[in-house]
């Protein structure tokens, strides 16, 4: 596909902290992508809560399945503006892989014991995997990424991302000013999937009823575009077409908002729509009809009863477990030991609790502390 004037365009990547050797059949940002995806951190996203917990059943989105699905729809959308895919690929994989085990129940409990020292946001975590935490080559500490792949995830952490609110709302004409379009297409494609995918997800666990979604205003426009296509369909099979009626919906408006202003603006490069802070949003009325599908599942599906309890143990055993680790330092493997000496025995012990998955995270519970609830 030849790409946009205004898409970054591999040859004119600023490299990397540590100059390496071009690659000869790879782009540089194929190796991010590539880099990223053999990650050991990447790999535990598979074992770590999106919204909904393992003991809910197994249909629900994992940290993984949420990270490939905002991969397939930032691509798409990608493609559709002649951008880099390969860039916004990269930048979708990384987007999450800083998250700590429990979703931002996990997130807001580390963020809390860290309130003295800076906090704990898992936009600023994944920095830190990617260029300290992971250990892969014997060349550099990190994974050496590109300047373009680290600038777009210190845009997530610089942005002061609520830790706890489930959903972004990355879809809003001020989303990432002044950077490049592949990141604001990751952006873009991140809240489209939370919205169509926690609703899929609750309607599956039982926490809202399919006729609920009547009184939201998206929600009604895909019962009735489904209505209209298949007939009086019901259960399992409406449910799955509404739900890619909602991504149907929400990424046909990105792609016609963004192109017409990309029409308007006529941006020569890359760096010139970076400067004109071209947005890659929805239109008006779509951004009005996702915050109140956001307020929808803020009220009924993220403060679920259910889901608070869950919450409440999770944070419950990670505060325990921090406190733990840095008292006890001996009891962190030797890495993150010898970290506490350069970073201080509670951020090292929030670096290791994050790393852990959902289920690691509870044996390691259960080794030092048993049944008991702190």
């Amino acid at each position: 596909m030849l790409l946009a004037p205004y898409a970054m365009h591999s040859a004119d990547s600023r490299g990397r902290r540590y100059p390496e050797p071009a690659h000869p059949y790879r782009g540089p940002f194929q190796r991010d992508r590539d880099r990223i995806l053999h990650s050991a951190a990447y790999r535990r996203l598979n074992g770590k809560m999106q919204v909904f917990t393992g003991d809910m059943g197994d249909y629900h989105r994992t940290r993984l399945t949420h990270t490939q699905e905002v991969a397939s729809i930032a691509r798409t959308l990608g493609r559709a503006l002649r951008l880099n895919e390969d860039l916004i690929e990269a930048l979708a994989l990384v987007h999450d892989i800083g998250h700590p085990p429990f979703g931002h129940a996990g997130e807001d409990a580390l963020d809390e014991c860290l309130a003295d020292e800076g906090g704990f946001s898992h936009n600023r975590q994944a920095l830190v995997i990617v260029e300290e935490l992971e250990l892969r080559y014997p060349e550099f500490p990190g994974l050496n990424l590109t300047w373009e792949t680290l600038e777009g995830q210190q845009t997530r952490a610089s942005k002061g991302a609520d830790a706890s609110s489930e959903s972004p709302t990355a879809s809003s004409p001020d989303s990432a000013p002044g950077h490049l379009l592949e990141v604001k297409v990751v952006e873009a494609a991140d809240s489209i999937t939370y919205d169509a995918h926690d609703t899929d997800d609750a309607i599956e666990l039982g926490l809202v009823e399919i006729g609920e979604l009547e009184a939201i205003a998206l929600a009604r426009e895909c019962l009735q575009r489904v209505r209209e296509r298949f007939g009086d369909v019901q259960g399992e099979v409406l449910r799955r077409a509404v739900v890619h009626e909602l991504i149907d919906r929400q990424v046909s408006d990105v792609l016609t908002h963004t192109m017409s202003v990309l029409v308007q603006n006529a941006p020569h490069s890359a760096e010139a729509a970076r400067r004109a802070d071209v947005p890659v949003c929805g239109s008006a009325g779509l951004i009005e009809q996702k915050a109140e599908l956001e307020d929808f599942l803020k009220k009924r599906v993220y403060r679920h009863p259910r889901l608070i309890e869950v919450r409440r143990k999770a944070q419950q055993r990670l505060r325990a477990m921090l406190e733990l680790y840095a008292e006890r330092t001996d009891l962190m493997p030797e890495k993150f030991q010898a970290r506490a000496a350069r970073v201080g025995p509670r951020r090292s012990a929030a670096d290791y609790l994050a790393g852990m998955t959902d289920r690691y995270c509870d044996e390691q519970y259960q080794r030092h502390f048993g049944g008991k609830v702190c």
